[in-house]
């Protein structure tokens, strides 16, 4: 028996899947995030992809776009990390710097 109105039956509120709202900004702020101010952008890219991902997971068949919000999560990490790295790194040159001898 085919459905007469053309809509999925396993999508919530019996429509097609439609893109989270949240992907495309967790995607472009993951992005951004490596190039500018990472330590800022990072950490809300981290964030709100948890929380696009936490919607997405509640309700997969409502969403299509999870593959956007777990690259922009993970390049959010990844400039965490870059920047966190940069700082370790700043600081051991400071320090090096500061005990030689003039």
């Amino acid at each position: 028996m085919s459905n007469p109105y053309d809509q999925n039956p396993y999508a919530a509120g019996g429509g097609l899947p439609q893109p989270h709202p949240k992907g495309t900004t967790v995607l472009v702020l993951g992005i951004v995030s490596l190039f500018v101010c990472g330590i800022i952008l990072g950490p809300i890219a981290l964030i709100q992809g948890n929380r696009a991902l936490r919607e997405i997971d509640a309700n997969p068949g409502a969403y299509t776009n999870r593959q956007h919000v777990v690259i922009g999560r993970i390049l959010g990490i990844v400039a965490i990390v870059l920047w966190v790295i940069g700082i370790i790194i700043n600081i051991f040159a400071f320090g090096a710097g500061m005990t030689t001898p003039n």
